[in-house]
């Protein structure tokens, strides 16, 4: 049976003592991130948000072009850059989602909003490349995730009939605007629940993992708006891409127990939140390193391979020949240059 077919679906439920260990160290994670950070400024959201597209896409196997998204989302974000790279109807509607999920959090979720989000993901200019309608529900075609040959290919998941769709996700809709305020269930809790639930309903033709991960993170904005613009959970989702396919897979051919998928969700957004974590500690040490050092006293080489030593591009050492590799230069001189920044006191 697929989860849809439970006599008690959509009511979900979790072993409360098993993930509770989980939300505490994710909250205090939270916590910490907005610590370090204070105030997210609007290049900062950029980044964050261009990084949440670029990998939401690569999810589904889609390469986006960066340049033409970043100035997309920068036009978007009021941020000036320096060089703006062409944009296109796509890049644009791409912009346009993530940003209304994030800024207009409190604005409650329509059907009519998550139909413009599909327009916008699939502009009517781009059928010639990709035939998928935007802005409608899927058709009577019955909806399925397949793989393997076309004469023995293997189902993972088939979507309730067309029939009723509109009932059913009326039914989500409801539950993820009064859930909100629902001071029993955890709001991350509740992100991951939707995440599930949405993904379950499969009401499009295509693009239903970009929507529901869109979805949830509108949802993480709820629950704490400031800290879903310093992190990116696609980046850790895409880090595991197999294992999540196979999770979803598994939940949704299971019992409306949910407590593995819970597990496996605030596992992933909890590494999201470490990553951010680690690259704001790298760049404070960055910072302070610098600060120590007369660069006056370096060449270009040397401040190059203490850059890359620094992003960790290295395992916290580095031979004179792969210093050669980096800097281009002959043995000799890359093992003089390195005698030297022991001399400074830049490498021991």
């Amino acid at each position: 049976m697929w989860i849809w077919q439970q006599s008690d679906w959509p009511h979900f439920h979790w072993d409360h003592q098993a993930i509770h260990g989980l939300l505490c160290e994710v909250n205090f994670n939270q916590g910490k991130l907005l610590g370090q950070m204070g105030q997210a400024d609007k290049q900062v959201t950029l980044d964050t948000l261009l990084t949440n597209i670029l990998h939401s896409s690569a999810i589904e196997g889609e390469q986006l072009n960066a340049s033409s998204v970043r100035s997309s989302l920068a036009d978007k974000l009021g941020v000036q850059e320096a060089k703006p790279y062409p944009t296109s109807k796509q890049t644009e509607g791409l912009a346009e989602m993530m940003v209304d999920a994030i800024d207009n959090w409190e604005q409650p979720l329509t059907l009519e909003r998550l139909l413009h989000w599909h327009l916008l993901l699939f502009p009517d200019d781009q059928t010639a490349i990709n035939p998928i309608a935007g802005g409608i529900l899927r058709g009577d075609t019955p909806m399925q995730v397949v793989s393997g040959r076309l004469d023995r290919p293997t189902i993972h998941f088939e979507a309730l009939p067309r029939a009723g769709l509109e009932s059913q996700l009326a039914q989500f809709i409801d539950w993820f605007n009064e859930s909100r305020s629902d001071t029993t269930l955890n709001p991350l809790v509740r992100a991951a629940i939707a995440h599930l639930w949405f993904v379950t309903l499969h009401p499009l033709d295509d693009g239903n993992g970009r929507i529901t991960r869109l979805l949830t993170d509108l949802a993480l904005a709820q629950a704490e708006n400031q800290s879903i613009r310093l992190y990116a959970m696609s980046v850790s989702i895409l880090d595991k891409r197999n294992e999540y396919y196979d999770i979803l897979e598994n939940s949704q051919k299971g019992t409306l127990d949910i407590t593995l998928w819970l597990r496996w969700f605030l596992e992933t957004l909890n590494q999201a939140l470490l990553d951010t974590l680690k690259g704001i500690e790298q760049t404070v040490a960055k910072t302070q390193f610098w600060q120590h050092v007369d660069q006056t006293a370096l060449n270009q080489e040397q401040v190059k391979v203490l850059n890359r030593l620094l992003d960790g591009d290295f395992a916290e050492e580095i031979s004179s020949s792969q210093y050669q590799k980096v800097t281009k230069v002959s043995r000799a001189t890359a093992t003089r240059h390195l005698t030297q920044l022991v001399e400074l006191s830049c490498l021991t």
